[in-house]
């Protein structure tokens, strides 16, 4: 038996998973829960977020994260897409940095919107 706690909705479930009996999850006070217990021990998954360059903007660099829930195991292969990746100003909200992160299907996108350096300047003037 194997003790979690979910974190699925600020709640904290403390869930218990018997893996000799098909993965029950008891503990869990929605169904999301038991998915997650059930998830959590036979394919454990989590989105990734990080920060990568920008040349040209008012900020160094950018946020970014996975636009879904990557394999654990993946987690450090992943993250290696982004050593050395710098992007250029302007960077748009929701741009895609890295397209299909370690052939998941997952991008890692930018989760600010950063214009280029000056920019804001030339507008108001």
């Amino acid at each position: 038996m194997k003790e979690l706690i979910c974190i699925v909705c600020p709640k904290g479930c403390r869930l218990r998973v018997d893996e000799n009996d098909g993965y029950k999850v008891t503990g869990n006070t929605c169904p999301r829960g038991e998915e997650y217990g059930k998830m959590e021990l036979t394919n454990p998954t989590r989105i990734i977020t990080s920060t990568v360059a920008v040349r040209g903007a008012a900020h160094p660099r950018c946020p970014v994260k996975t636009t879904r829930p990557i394999p654990k195991g993946l987690i450090f292969e992943a993250m290696q897409t982004l050593d050395g990746l710098e992007l250029t100003a302007p960077v748009a909200l929701g741009q895609v940095a890295v397209a299909n992160v370690c052939g998941t299907g997952a991008d890692f996108v930018t989760t600010r919107a950063l214009e280029a350096q000056g920019a804001a300047k030339e507008e108001m003037q």
